[in-house]
C-alpha cells in the first residue's frame, strides 16, 4: 500500500509576484509536499483583486477545485468569462487559453493540479484588461 499526507500546518508557502500594484498570491507545492507521482499539485491563496498568468497548456489537463471564496476564470479564444464558486471544480482541457483571476473582495483558496506531471510546457498568452 503507498500512501502520502500533506497537512496544512506543514506546507511552505512562499510568495508568487504576478502584477505591480497587486499583492503577492501564495502558492505551496502539494507534489513534493505529498509526494505525487502521476500529477502536480498547488495549494493557492489569491488576494482579492489578483490574477494569474494567461497562459495555454500544451501537454496537461488542469484540474481547479474552489476551497474558499469565489473564482472567477477566463477560457478560449476570445475569452469567456466562467464563475467558479466556493465547493466547485472545472477542468480545463490541454490547449485552452485561460487566466485565473479573483474578482472578489474576499481572499480565494484553490487547489491546482494537472497531469500528466510535466513542467515547462505551457505558452505564456497576453494578459486581458
Amino acid at each position: 500500500m503507498s500512501y502520502s499526507v500533506a497537512r496544512l500546518e506543514e506546507l511552505e508557502f512562499e510568495e508568487r509576484p504576478y502584477r505591480e500594484g497587486e499583492p503577492p498570491r501564495l502558492s505551496a507545492d502539494l507534489t513534493a509536499a505529498a509526494g505525487l507521482e502521476q500529477s502536480r499539485a498547488r495549494l493557492w491563496r489569491y488576494p482579492p483583486h489578483t490574477r494569474g498568468r494567461r497562459h495555454r497548456e500544451l501537454a496537461q489537463e488542469e484540474v481547479f477545485v474552489v476551497i474558499q471564496g469565489d473564482l472567477v476564470l477566463y477560457l478560449g479564444e476570445p475569452p469567456e468569462r466562467v464563475e467558479v464558486p466556493e465547493g466547485s471544480v472545472a477542468r480545463v482541457g490541454v490547449g485552452t487559453a485561460l487566466q485565473v483571476r479573483n474578482e472578489s473582495n474576499e481572499d480565494t483558496v484553490l487547489l491546482i493540479y494537472g497531469a500528466p506531471p510535466v513542467t515547462g510546457q505551457a505558452e505564456l498568452l497576453d494578459d486581458l484588461e
